[in-house]
């Protein structure tokens, strides 16, 4: 009777098959849109997913700037951050982020937040690129576009 080798496969950052995915924000719901990209720089789409490796791909996110809100949460949600000073705790909302020009944060703040909060987190988000118009400069990675509805 032959054996067969049940062995576990751990990818490691030699072996991990990394690839460069476009995705279009416009027109995506924030968090939905947040959570899918998540999953994508974090590798769990693929058979070889190990979860101590960054073993993810690189994603390029487009017109972060189209993107939408549910409900008032463009009006309403507020985006909190302390400058380190007494009385120095100022409130933005994503409506005034936009209108800034600083759509890429909004986005960055989402997907950040569903990474994990430890050095391998802080290196997948290394693998994020935001841009608020439709040309990044990746070109020469040959990014393969995704559509994100068509992924769970």
């Amino acid at each position: 009777m032959d054996q067969i080798s049940f062995k576990t496969v751990s990818v490691n950052k030699a072996t991990a098959q990394k690839e460069w995915i476009v995705v279009d924000a416009e027109n995506q719901v924030l968090g939905r849109m947040a959570s899918k990209v998540a999953k994508l720089l974090r590798g769990k789409y693929k058979p070889s997913f190990t979860p101590n490796v960054d073993c993810g791909d690189n994603v390029i996110i487009i017109n972060a700037e189209k993107i939408i809100f549910t409900g008032a949460k463009m009006t309403e949600k507020e985006y909190i951050r302390y400058t380190g000073y007494p009385g120095g705790q100022r409130k933005t909302t994503p409506e005034a982020l936009i209108k800034a020009g600083h759509a890429e944060r909004i986005i960055e703040h989402a997907v950040k937040g569903m990474l994990p909060k430890n050095r391998l987190g802080r290196a997948i988000m290394k693998n994020l690129f935001i841009y608020n118009g439709s040309e990044h400069k990746h070109e020469a990675q040959q990014p393969k576009v995704i559509d994100l509805n068509a992924i769970k």
